[in-house]
């Protein structure tokens, strides 16, 4: 029997953009149960919500009072709800959060939970972007967790959150620690991006030999109006192949049947981790020119 894992992306366009932060990020949440009780009728076993999930992307301003929207994970209240829901319906989470590690220290966070409402782990961004519209090391300090892989029931899976998606590294790092899917949270706007969207990820899928979930938002979030958020969340298969894939201006839940004895298959022939020279690679972690 083919080792089969039906996974799901919910894509989502903000609630709300008056009231308190609590009120906004309420909104947000209850906007999402609605698509991850559909993901629940649909058979998903593992859900990847998107970047920061439970709000907006608030970095196109410097605005201290969103440090207000970090919670604690694991013992914050939104990784608590989201353990129960992931019991009740024996499915993985990937839940991205903004994380309060203590005061002034945060990060741009994806929880992992079990099947059964087990917290697994977490990542932590590595690359964070500072940029006109995506000033991220104000509210973000960089990730210090490295490139974990997460053991779940159904499969192992490894997060890359946004803008780590630029790096290669990391991405190779996620397969060699074991990844068999790896995750994509994101919040990307119409311009550069757009064209990389569909180029970066699955060229990370077939020079590593494994699945991935890449989602994205909907829409344009006021007061920050920085553009639109495209969508087009999608899964691509490790050779490359898009496998279903979501539209571009609604909130959607974009599923998919993953095959994960294609990665056998592919590795046999495509040789990557054989092939591989870390010996020869040491200039790597240098700080070149």
């Amino acid at each position: 029997m083919p080792r089969t894992v039906r996974s799901g992306l919910i894509q989502c366009s903000n609630a709300r953009s008056d009231g308190s932060i609590k009120e906004i990020q309420d909104a947000m949440l209850e906007k999402h149960l609605p698509l991850m009780e559909e993901a629940a009728r649909r058979g998903v076993q593992i859900l990847c919500l998107q970047e920061m999930f439970n709000g907006p992307y608030f970095c196109p301003a410097q605005t201290p009072d969103w440090y207000d929207a970090a919670e604690a994970v694991p013992d914050g209240p939104t990784v608590k709800l989201m353990s129960k829901f992931a019991a009740k319906h024996q499915m993985v989470l990937v839940v991205p959060v903004y994380e309060r590690e203590m005061a002034g220290v945060y990060y741009n966070t994806a929880a992992v939970i079990d099947a059964d409402g087990t917290y697994l782990g977490k990542y932590r961004k590595n690359h964070l972007p500072q940029t006109n519209g995506f000033w991220e090391k104000y509210y973000f300090k960089p990730g210090n967790l490295g490139y974990p892989v997460f053991k779940t029931r159904y499969a192992t899976i490894g997060v890359y959150i946004c803008y780590d998606r630029h790096f290669p590294e990391g991405a190779r790092l996620l397969g060699l620690n074991g990844a068999e899917i790896v995750y994509n949270p994101s919040a990307t706007v119409a311009g550069l991006s757009q064209y990389l969207w569909k180029l970066e990820q699955p060229a990370h899928a077939v020079a590593n030999g494994y699945f991935m979930g890449c989602l994205n938002r909907v829409g344009t979030e006021a007061p920050w109006n920085i553009g639109k958020f495209y969508g087009h969340s999608y899964f691509v298969d490790p050779r490359g192949n898009f496998l279903a894939e979501a539209g571009e201006d609604k909130d959607e839940l974009v599923t998919a049947d993953l095959n994960l004895d294609v990665i056998e298959e592919v590795r046999r022939v495509w040789q990557f981790y054989r092939d591989r020279r870390p010996e020869t690679y040491g200039d790597m972690v240098e700080q070149l020119p």
